[in-house]
């Protein structure tokens, strides 16, 4: 990604953000308004409005993704596939692998994957993003299901937006947490890191995270079976995080500590957040099926559990 740093002079002040970025570069102002819009231009370290006035002495940032191809190629990745019928496929997504290309991701990706196991991926998403009706963190794993075709793509779209998908995750959380509490916080862009998101932002849009069951097993750590009625960026891990109570090894919110108590020691083995897709439920997009999925912890996230379970063993 390309970082490009302009400081306002005295001969644009009160001009429009995009006008003055326009008569400075080489790029037109529909393509600056979308970076404005994707909040990749921060002025005095805030994300911006086209329509912004600048003034003298003012620093405007701007980060440019580097192009990527336009089309991903398939490759022969190891996803496994869970189901597939001539309208959708669910997959358990592996742990470090992101859904599809972008900067800095160009390659590698489930995408790529989909592409060499599947010919027909819906098209509504774009050549960047076919087939794909919601996402998972890089760092997460669990199940995902993909559309195969644009009318399926759209009905399972809409099921995610009216909120009748049912999602459930699991997750190793520092502290003790108690079964059935609600969280209710909006999430958007943090202010401060872009690479953040969070519950404080101004600009943020609803978000319910619900602790469904919880296994204390031991004042340090929770396994938590957790539901989400939205699914906004990182939102389970920036809630989590917002209430004192961070996902184990999310080093990005706070998840990530120094010193843990013996009987905890098994946490320091992982390279990722302890948080896993478990449960997916959805209407079938063709016959209205009810298609219900569950995926077992992977091995690494199992291991730990296993450990701390037998060092918190009571005798």
């Amino acid at each position: 990604m390309a970082r490009l740093t302009l400081t306002v002079p005295e001969d644009h002040d009160g001009a429009r953000l995009d006008r003055f970025l326009a008569s400075v570069l080489a790029e037109s102002r529909s393509q600056l308004q979308r970076l404005i819009k994707e909040e990749r231009v921060l002025v005095d370290g805030r994300a911006a409005k086209a329509n912004q006035p600048v003034k003298p002495g003012q620093v405007v940032v701007l980060n440019v993704p580097q192009p990527i191809d336009a089309a991903p190629q398939p490759e022969p990745l190891d996803v496994p596939i869970l189901y597939q019928d001539a309208d959708l496929i669910v997959v358990d997504k592996p742990a470090g692998m992101v859904v599809h290309p972008a900067a800095g991701h160009e390659g590698g990706t489930l995408v790529n994957a989909l592409l060499h196991h599947v010919d027909d991926l819906s098209g509504i998403g774009g050549e960047k993003r076919p087939g794909i009706v919601h996402r998972l963190d890089r760092g997460t794993s669990g199940l995902m299901v993909v559309a195969k075709h644009d009318a399926a793509h759209e009905e399972l779209s809409r099921q995610f937006h009216d909120r009748e998908v049912e999602k459930e995750y699991l997750a190793l959380v520092w502290g003790v947490v108690q079964a059935g509490r609600r969280i209710d916080a909006p999430i958007g862009r943090d202010p401060v890191d872009r690479k953040k998101m969070s519950a404080k932002s101004r600009r943020s849009r609803d978000a319910v995270t619900r602790i469904v069951r919880a296994e204390h097993l031991n004042p340090a750590v929770t396994l938590a079976q957790i539901a989400i009625h939205t699914g906004r960026t990182h939102q389970i891990r920036v809630h989590l995080s917002a209430i004192g109570h961070p996902i184990v090894g999310d080093a990005l919110y706070g998840g990530v500590h120094r010193r843990v108590p013996g009987d905890t020691r098994a946490v320091t083995r992982l390279q990722r957040p302890f948080l896993h897709a478990a449960h997916l439920v959805f209407l079938h997009p063709t016959d209205r099926r009810r298609m219900d999925f569950t995926s077992a912890l992977p091995p690494d996230l199992q291991s730990v559990l296993d450990d701390l379970r037998e060092k918190n063993a009571k005798p």
